[in-house]
C-alpha cells in the first residue's frame, strides 16, 4: 500500500496542472514550477510585461522557459508502464473551464481556477489559495460556534427557570384551592356562591398562566432547536475539507449574522428613570436631577394638581411604559419607617387612598421594620436570604409580569403572577418616616 501511494505521488508530480495530463515537452519557469510548453505558452498569450505562474502567481519578467529533461524522462517511463495520470476528483474542478479549483475569490465568496482568475469577471478581485481562505473562514465559523453555544446555554437555562417559576405558581394555586375548600366546608351553604366565584377566578388565572407558559416555553424550545441545527451545521463544516467548507459558506455566515443574541444582552433593557416632581407628595423632597428623594416631616407648598399624590407620600417616574422589557435599580439609603417600590398604573388613586394590590393598580414590595411583604392578592410575606439594600425592578409588559430582585445578589424577592397589563405603567415609590432612596 505504501508503494502504491508513492507511485500515486509520482504520477501527480508528472502531471501538468493546466491540462491535467502527463507533461508534454515539460519546461520550468522562474518560480520553479513545471508545465507543458504549449500549456504555459497558451496561458501567457502574446505581448510583453510580467507573466504570472498559474500555481503560485509569482511573476516572471520574461518568457524564460527552461526544458526539464529529467522530468521528461520520468514521464516517458510512466507512459511505458501504461499508468494513467492522476486526476483530481470532479468536485475540485471548475465547472466552466474544467481546471483545478486552487483559488478563493473574496468578493464573490467562491472557489475559482486560474483561468477564472485571469478573466474579466475576477481579474480585479482579491483572491487567495483555498487553503488560506479555508483557515480564515474556519476561524470565523468557530467564533460563531462559541457564540451560538453560549446562546443555546442561555435559552436552556431560561427554559429551566421558566418551568420552575410556573411550577411554583401552580403549587401556590393548589394550596389556595385547598384553603378555600376548608373554609367553605365550615361555612357550607352560606358561602356556596362565593366559593364558586372564587374557584372561577382561580381557574381563569391558571388558564392565563398556562397560556403564557406554553407560549414562552414553545418560543424557547423553537429557538433552542434552531440554534442547535445551526451549530451542528457549523461543526460539520469545520470538520470538512476546504472546498466543502467554503461551499455555500456565504449562506451559513448570513444565517449566523441574522441570529438575535439575547443571553448576555440583558443590560440593553436597563432604562434611566427620573422622578416626576408634578406627582410628588408635598412631604417628599426631590433632588434637582430627579434621581434622589427623601421623606421630610415638613410639607412643602406645592400646587394641588390632578397628577399629585396627596393621600400618601408617593412619587412616580417621569416616563411610563406600554410595551417592551425594562428594568431600573433603586438604592435604599435610609429605610426609615417604611417604603414601597414597584410600578403603578396611570389610573392609580392619588387623592382618596390607594388599594395596595394589583387590583388597585399597584404592583410593589413593602419594607417595614426589617420585614418584607409583596403586595399581591393576598399579600405574600417574604424571607430574603440577606437584607436588600439595592432593588432591581424588572417589567415585562407583554409577558404581564413584574419581578423584584436584590440587585447585589440577584436573588429573586418576588415575581407577581402573570396577568395582562392594560394601562401605562410608571415606576412607583413610597417613603415615610425618614426613608431615603436614590436611582442608580
Amino acid at each position: 500500500m505504501a508503494a502504491a501511494a508513492q507511485l500515486g505521488d509520482l504520477q501527480e508530480e508528472a502531471t501538468c496542472s493546466i491540462c491535467l495530463d502527463y507533461f508534454t515537452d515539460p519546461v520550468m519557469i522562474d518560480c520553479g514550477h513545471n508545465f507543458c510548453r504549449s500549456c504555459i505558452t497558451q496561458s501567457w498569450g502574446g505581448g510583453g510585461g510580467n507573466f504570472p505562474c498559474p500555481e503560485c502567481r509569482e511573476t516572471s519578467s520574461g518568457k524564460n522557459l527552461r526544458p526539464n529533461r529529467q522530468l521528461r524522462n520520468v514521464v516517458e517511463t510512466l507512459k511505458q508502464l501504461h499508468l494513467s495520470p492522476v486526476k483530481p476528483p470532479g468536485e475540485n474542478l471548475c465547472e466552466k473551464h474544467g481546471e483545478k479549483l486552487r483559488l478563493f475569490c473574496a468578493e464573490d465568496q467562491r472557489m475559482i481556477c486560474w483561468v477564472c482568475r485571469e478573466s474579466k469577471e475576477h481579474k480585479t478581485h482579491s483572491a487567495s489559495p483555498i487553503e488560506e481562505a479555508a483557515e480564515e473562514h474556519k476561524v470565523k465559523l468557530q467564533e460563531w460556534l462559541r457564540t451560538l453555544k453560549k446562546e443555546e446555554e442561555y435559552f436552556l437555562e431560561s427554559k429551566v427557570k421558566e418551568e420552575k417559576e410556573y411550577k411554583t405558581l401552580r403549587d401556590k394555586l393548589r394550596t389556595e384551592k385547598q384553603k378555600i375548600e376548608s373554609e367553605f366546608e365550615k361555612l357550607q351553604q352560606l358561602l356556596k356562591e362565593n366559593k364558586q366565584t372564587l374557584h372561577a377566578k382561580l381557574e381563569e388565572m391558571e388558564k392565563k398562566i398556562t397560556m403564557v407558559e406554553n407560549a414562552n416555553i414553545t418560543k424557547l424550545s423553537n429557538q433552542i432547536t434552531s440554534l442547535n441545527a445551526l451549530i451542528m451545521e457549523i461543526e460539520k463544516k469545520c470538520e470538512a475539507p476546504a472546498w466543502e467548507l467554503l461551499k455555500d459558506v456565504r449562506s451559513t455566515l448570513s444565517r449566523c449574522n441574522n441570529v438575535k443574541l439575547q443571553g448576555p444582552e440583558m443590560k440593553r433593557y436597563k432604562v434611566m428613570v427620573t422622578l416626576d416632581p408634578d406627582t410628588a407628595h408635598p412631604g417628599l423632597l426631590l433632588s434637582e436631577g430627579g434621581r434622589h428623594v427623601r421623606w421630610t416631616d415638613t410639607a412643602q407648598t406645592l400646587p394641588d394638581t390632578s397628577k399629585r399624590f396627596t393621600s400618601c407620600s408617593c412619587v412616580l417616574g417621569s416616563e411610563g411604559f406600554t410595551s417592551g422589557r425594562h428594568y431600573w435599580e433603586v438604592q435604599l439609603l435610609q429605610e426609615g419607617v417604611l417604603w414601597r417600590v414597584g410600578v403603578a398604573a396611570e389610573s392609580v388613586d392619588r387623592k382618596r387612598g390607594i388599594i395596595w394590590s394589583p387590583e388597585g393598580g399597584v404592583w410593589a414590595v413593602l419594607g417595614w421594620g426589617g420585614q418584607y411583604t409583596a403586595l399581591s392578592s393576598p399579600k405574600t410575606p417574604l424571607s430574603p436570604r440577606e437584607k436588600p439594600l439595592k432593588l432591581r425592578v424588572y417589567l415585562d409588559y407583554e409577558g404581564g409580569r413584574l419581578s423584584l430582585y436584590n440587585a447585589d445578589s440577584m436573588e429573586l424577592l418576588f415575581s407577581f403572577p402573570p396577568a395582562p397589563f392594560t394601562q401605562r405603567l410608571f415606576p412607583f415609590f413610597l417613603l415615610w418616616g425618614g426613608a431615603e432612596l436614590r436611582l442608580v
